[in-house]
């Protein structure tokens, strides 16, 4: 399937399903979906690191009450909101779908919709018909841990809002989990269900689901983690030796108990934590000896992700703190295979949304709202749905082959082949001043650059629309030479010609019948010629100082 139409087949699929609950009822139905991206989150401790592309899912559903007798239905309440995400490795042709938080409100009418809610969204990515991540191996993980509220401020104080306990959550999910792989069964070649409760042994595991409700299919469940099975491929490519350790085995979440205790184990060295080293600078001078050396401590997992294996890993986590504090939890998990699937589509669909945009509506939900009443319900339903139709309502969909513009962009082959490709006439350069040419070539010119205090190369407007004048700074007048006056005989017989004056040489009009006039020439000339004199006299005496190196400009490094 095509991811273009993803968004919009969820959202029908979600619909469809809802539309079979019993009764007259009116759901609204908002699912947001942004577009791919990389992520190096999934395996941080693999080595290489595969190339991992991440999709946010959210979905908010509404309930609208059923109209009056005067024909006007009830004000719209959030019921139920799923987060997820999807992520896809093009190297193994493999994908996760991750459910990160499901949470109502109370304020739905019965049935509730939430399982339906739940059980549809992975029936929709598990069976490789409508799957819109082409891959031919599917995980599903979650983490199951009881609380009041996830994603609905104060929900928990409604009081028609009944939270399940720690037991029940499990057997819940246990529940939607075999009926998905129920549900696609039949579509799949292979297919596997694990969960752990970690400080709990096999059989104490299922007296505990057994009592709670979860009974159906415990035939088809493995008790344990799903990373010593060789039927369905897992994910992360591992180094190409063929030995996968921790960092290739487990994925991180974000969240996740299991996450952080990886985080705990890989900076652990022979008992002691230590620090993560600070990345090196990468300079172009190093040696061959330098990356042998280095070679062998980047490459593997740190700390005791190299040593530790996966049984030994579940068993530790039976002794961590939140998930042994009283509280039952649990791990769970559904993986599938199938004939079909080559790989990550990385174009972006229509109708996907931005990750900043999908992350304010989330924010929006979890700290501009609360639903501890039902008039907060309902104002907070107004605000979340007003912040979404507000974000989404300027997005532009940009289909394939299509720029911002809406012009027909040219195909891989009609770029990089002989092909004429047709030119856009808003899009083309400026002519040539051929004019400007002209004149700079012609060496009988005089050119005068002059140079400003304003640096005109920032691009930077002036603070207001009229521009202060400049201050000039330097001229340098270039072109043919001009030969200086130094005539300083007498003028010409014509004396309606003006004298010429020469911008070094200064000549004085001096008759020779006037001799006071002639005595103050004498007198300016034998003042010059001292002034020459000591000028000389100086240069002499500072011949024999260093000379003082002219101070260098800054250069910038690339």
């Amino acid at each position: 399937m095509s991811s273009s139409s993803s968004v919009s087949t969820l959202r029908d699929t979600l619909l469809d399903a809802l539309s079979h609950l019993p009764g007259t009822r009116e759901f609204h139905l908002h699912v947001l979906v942004t577009a791919p991206r990389k992520t190096a989150s999934l395996f941080p401790f693999a080595h290489p690191r595969p190339r991992v592309y991440v999709q946010d899912i959210l979905v908010l559903l509404s309930e609208q009450a059923a109209a009056d007798e005067g024909g006007s239905g009830g004000p719209r309440k959030l019921v139920a909101a799923l987060e997820a995400s999807v992520y896809s490795v093009a190297a193994t042709a493999s994908a996760i779908l991750y459910v990160s938080k499901l949470d109502s409100t109370g304020h739905a009418a019965r049935p509730s919709p939430t399982y339906t809610l739940a059980r549809t969204l992975l029936r929709f990515y598990a069976d490789p018909g409508t799957r819109p991540v082409d891959a031919r191996s599917l995980w599903i993980h979650t983490f199951a841990r009881a609380q009041g509220q996830y994603l609905f401020p104060n929900s928990a104080e409604y009081e028609g809002k009944r939270p399940l306990s720690d037991v029940r959550l499990c057997a819940w999910w246990k529940r939607v989990f075999a009926d998905v792989e129920r549900d696609v069964r039949a579509a799949a070649t292979t297919t596997g269900l694990y969960y752990v409760l970690p400080g709990y042994s096999e059989i104490d595991a299922v007296y505990a689901l057994r009592t709670a409700g979860a009974s159906r299919g415990d035939e088809a469940w493995t008790y344990g983690h799903p990373y010593s099975q060789t039927d369905i491929p897992l994910p992360c490519p591992g180094d190409g030796s063929g030995e996968r350790n921790l960092g290739h085995l487990i994925p991180s979440f974000e969240d996740d108990p299991k996450s952080r205790f990886m985080d705990e184990m890989a900076y652990t060295t022979e008992g002691e934590i230590q620090s993560p080293q600070r990345k090196r600078q990468r300079t172009s001078t190093s040696s061959s000896q330098t990356h042998g050396e280095s070679s062998s401590q980047t490459q593997g997992p740190l700390g005791e992700l190299r040593k530790v294996l996966a049984d030994e890993f579940w068993e530790r986590m039976s002794f961590r703190q939140e998930c042994v504090a009283g509280a039952v939890t649990g791990f769970f998990t559904l993986g599938i295979t199938s004939d079909s699937g080559s790989g990550w589509r990385e174009t972006p669909g229509a109708g996907q949304v931005p990750a900043q945009l999908n992350k304010r509506v989330l924010t929006t939900l979890t700290t501009g709202t609360e639903y501890s009443t039902e008039e907060r319900t309902i104002r907070g339903t107004e605000i979340v749905e007003g912040a979404i139709r507000g974000l989404c309502e300027g997005i532009a969909t940009v289909e394939y082959g299509e720029d911002v513009y809406g012009r027909s962009l040219p195909s891989f082959a009609q770029t990089f082949s002989g092909a004429h490709v047709p030119v856009s006439t808003s899009l083309r350069l400026p002519p040539l001043d051929t004019q400007r040419d002209k004149k700079r070539a012609c060496p009988g010119l005089v050119h005068i650059k002059e140079e400003h205090d304003d640096d005109t190369s920032s691009g930077a407007p002036p603070p207001s629309s009229v521009r202060p004048p400049s201050k000039r700074r330097r001229v340098t007048i270039s072109g043919a030479p001009h030969p200086l006056n130094t005539d300083v005989a007498s003028p010409p017989a014509d004396p309606a010609s003006p004298t010429p004056i020469s911008p070094v040489v200064m000549g004085f009009t001096v008759t020779r019948d006037n001799p006071t006039a002639i005595e103050k020439v004498k007198n300016m000339i034998s003042v010059k010629q001292k002034q020459k004199a000591l000028i000389e006299q100086r240069r002499g005496s500072l011949a024999g100082l260093d000379p003082v190196p002219a101070p260098r400009r800054p250069t910038r490094q690339p």
